[in-house]
């Protein structure tokens, strides 16, 4: 293994040869159990029925053609991950990858970005339960957020291999509850494919023509909903043979989730009443309309458990995150020592995991947590496009691992995509996100940097 310098490419000693690899994270994952988890994380049906529909009431019929250029430029995301991920098969996900391509300074920059969601998304996330579960149970929703976080944290705490197998039985559940959606669509067919793209808006009473602006207005959204398959080089460390399945765990998930998106997403549009439903209805309501209040409720269910499914993903995911920035000493080493301690039966992150869990399920019993979603987007588009710059400069050095096709296409079209984005972004959630930079710069010139010799040593898991 190799750590780097504060020049990106230049190695040095790895001063972290004390901690032999064998006593980490095991590679037990087939790919097969790497895509499971990996698509619980983009928990297809919870975009489908959380997210969606805010498309549809601003893009109208042309909803999908908005979602397919947002998977295109998704698939391009993936690209760059992963052929960075095969390069860096580490735990420590952007930052581990960022770090062995523009240096250490921009690789700690990359994890404060990232360390911003570990925990404010899955309670943002959990917080979404109560809501579904309203047609059969009246729950307060800030304590159900908080009872799904615990839970997913108790889950997360499990072997790896025991998630791969929970993730992937709820997520057949909530497939089947999105493949209810799309049969029932189609099944109530009330106007032909054509509609798709000879595309209209409606603000409610009055349908207009679909346009380039409008789709590029919905280009954000669209690129958040397929969100979660970068999960995969996450889970790298854990995988076999990370070199050959990464790119196949990115963009098998990706593939999958988006078909599982897009495809009750086509049937909801041809078999809703009236397109000027889509600016206000929602899928409880046409699935009622399709069917009755008691397939609706079951529909409902599915949702709550691919909620849960997504964070008990997100909370492995981050854990294994804050688990890498001990072993490659980022903090005072007391701090290390707590991080990276593994569980003896399990070989979980025990304090990593606990660090993710609990602070989010009292941020979801206690804080108005969904005013940071504008943050969380901006720091989204952030790393996609740190990922992107870091894919442009990834060649200057021979590596092992999977190169992508077309280089650099895929990037530039990722970067002009998010920038896109970004630029589209309200000022106050740029300026937060530009605090949260600052203060990450201090920590590194003022700790990180002195001590370059001894800390944040990062692993680029030469020896997977």
């Amino acid at each position: 293994m190799s750590t780097v310098s504060d020049s990106p490419g230049v190695p040095t000693a790895a001063a972290s040869d004390d901690r032999p690899v064998e006593h980490g994270l095991k590679p037990v994952l087939g790919l097969t159990a790497v895509i499971l988890l990996t698509l619980s994380c983009v928990t297809p049906a919870s975009s489908l029925f959380i997210i969606v529909p805010e498309l549809l009431a601003s893009q109208g019929s042309g909803v999908v053609l908005t979602l397919l250029v947002g998977v295109l430029i998704s698939a391009a995301v993936g690209i760059c991950y992963s052929e960075l991920g095969t390069r860096t098969p580490s735990s420590g996900g952007e930052y581990a990858m960022v770090t062995h391509t523009l240096g250490r300074p921009a690789g700690w920059l990359t994890f404060a970005l990232t360390s911003a969601t570990l925990i404010v998304i899955p309670p943002v996330i959990a917080l979404g339960t109560a809501d579904y579960l309203a047609p059969i149970v009246g729950l307060d929703r800030a304590t159900t957020g908080a009872v799904v976080m615990l839970l997913a944290t108790a889950t997360g705490l499990l072997d790896i291999k025991s998630n791969a197998y929970v993730t992937g039985a709820f997520l057949v559940v909530e497939t089947i509850a999105a493949g209810a959606v799309a049969w029932l669509g189609f099944s109530h067919a009330e106007r032909g494919f054509d509609t798709l793209w000879q595309a209209q808006v409606s603000d409610g009473s009055s349908l207009t023509p679909f346009t380039a602006g409008i789709l590029l207005s919905g280009l954000a959204i669209a690129i958040f909903t397929c969100s979660g398959f970068t999960t995969a080089t996450y889970l790298a460390e854990e995988m076999v043979e990370p070199r050959r399945n990464v790119k196949w765990a990115v963009l098998g998930s990706l593939a999958l989730g988006a078909v599982i998106i897009i495809v009750p997403t086509i049937a909801t549009v041809l078999g809703v009443g009236s397109l000027n439903d889509l600016a206000t209805g929602t899928f409880p309501e046409y699935v009622t309309a399709w069917s009755s209040p008691r397939m609706s409720a079951a529909i409902s269910v599915g949702i709550a458990v691919a909620i849960l499914n997504a964070v008990i993903v997100m909370v492995i995911q981050n854990s294994r995150v804050v688990y890498a920035t001990a072993r490659d000493k980022a903090w005072p080493e007391p701090i290390n020592n707590a991080l990276a301690t593994l569980h003896p039966r399990f070989g979980s992150p025990v304090i990593a995991t606990l660090l993710v869990g609990v602070p989010g399920a009292l941020m979801a019993w206690l804080m108005d947590i969904e005013a940071l979603l504008g943050i969380t987007s901006v720091i989204l588009a952030s790393v996609y496009m740190t990922v992107a710059v870091a894919a442009l400069f990834v060649r200057r050095a021979p590596h092992a691992g999977w190169r992508m096709p077309l280089w650099p296409a895929a990037p530039v079209l990722v970067i002009v995509g998010v920038g896109y984005a970004l630029r589209e972004s309200a000022l106050g959630d740029l300026v937060a996100v530009g605090a949260l930079l600052g203060a990450a710069l201090i920590y590194y010139v003022g700790y990180l940097r002195p001590r370059s010799t001894t800390h944040f040593l990062v692993d680029d898991r030469a020896d997977s």
